[in-house]
């Protein structure tokens, strides 16, 4: 398991004015100024889009110097803005604008082990005689390594109240390198129902691996749900396309949620940073 993790804050070192601006991804990451642009990409694959401030701050740089990191990351076409969704009324002036990774962003980041890992599940579903029994062993595979990964998160989730177990299952798959969030929302069914809660993971090390091989992403879902102690509901994740994994939790005692795709999905609240992306997904293979 990869741990992501903010880089120590190191001396910033800037593009001399004029300087040509790196055209692709792999010169971005690679060229002279590499620590502090690879700082501010991996900081917006830690926490989800962000605006130029939220990374100042997080990073310990100063605003112009974030912008200009933006800037050659957005021509590199590693980093894309967008203006951040505002539910109920907003006050005058344009709108923030965040900045998201890319596919080509999150690629820049995923490439060390992924082919091998393929290879090595492509091997397990072959040796199992392929088709049917080949994709069975693929899932006994996944359910084994999750089944682990939650045996860790046991203590941390014994020792919270019921209503807060979302919470501590987030605080340890963010130490694990996810990224992790938790929203409430409010029941699809009533208003004045216990609000469910939306756990968002803005990271995920195996999304292109799970691409090709679903089993990974249903294996973590049963481990969240017994992890719990309910049926909880996968809405969105990063390996179909969407910017964020997001698995809809019920409150204690609530009616699950309807199942992606029936346009009852209970978002609402969410920004655009944790509500799931519906264009552009990914054909798994």
């Amino acid at each position: 398991m990869k741990n992501v993790r903010e880089h120590p804050q190191q001396p910033e070192a800037e593009s001399a004015p004029g300087s040509p601006v790196p055209a692709n991804a792999t010169e971005v990451l690679l060229d002279g100024h590499r620590a502090t642009r690879d700082r501010v990409a991996r900081s917006i694959l830690d926490h989800g889009p962000s605006s130029a401030a939220d990374l100042a701050n997080r990073l310990g740089l100063t605003a112009a110097a974030v912008r200009r990191h933006l800037d050659g990351l957005v021509a590199a076409g590693l980093v894309e803005s967008r203006e951040q969704r505002v539910y109920g009324s907003r006050g005058r002036g344009r709108p923030a604008k965040v900045f998201a990774l890319t596919e080509s962003g999150r690629d820049a980041f995923y490439q060390a082990y992924d082919q091998l890992a393929a290879d090595a599940l492509r091997w397990i579903a072959e040796a199992s005689g392929g088709g049917e029994a080949g994709a069975e062993a693929v899932a006994a595979f996944a359910r084994a390594r999750f089944a682990r990964q939650g045996q860790k998160y046991l203590d941390a989730l014994e020792q919270a109240t019921a209503d807060q177990r979302t919470e501590a299952l987030a605080q340890a798959l963010s130490a694990d390198g996810y990224a992790a969030t938790v929203r409430r929302v409010p029941s699809a069914a009533a208003a004045k129902a216990p609000a469910g809660a939306q756990l968002c993971q803005h990271h995920c090390p195996v999304a292109h691996i799970a691409e090709q091989f679903p089993q990974l992403c249903e294996a973590e879902t049963e481990v969240f749900s017994q992890l719990l102690g309910t049926h909880v509901q996968r809405l969105a994740t990063i390996a179909h396309g969407d910017g964020v994994c997001t698995t809809y939790v019920p409150a204690p005692g609530a009616a699950p949620s309807p199942q992606r795709g029936t346009g009852a999905a209970p978002t609402a609240g969410t920004t655009t940073e944790e509500a799931p992306a519906t264009s552009a997904r990914r054909n798994p293979a």
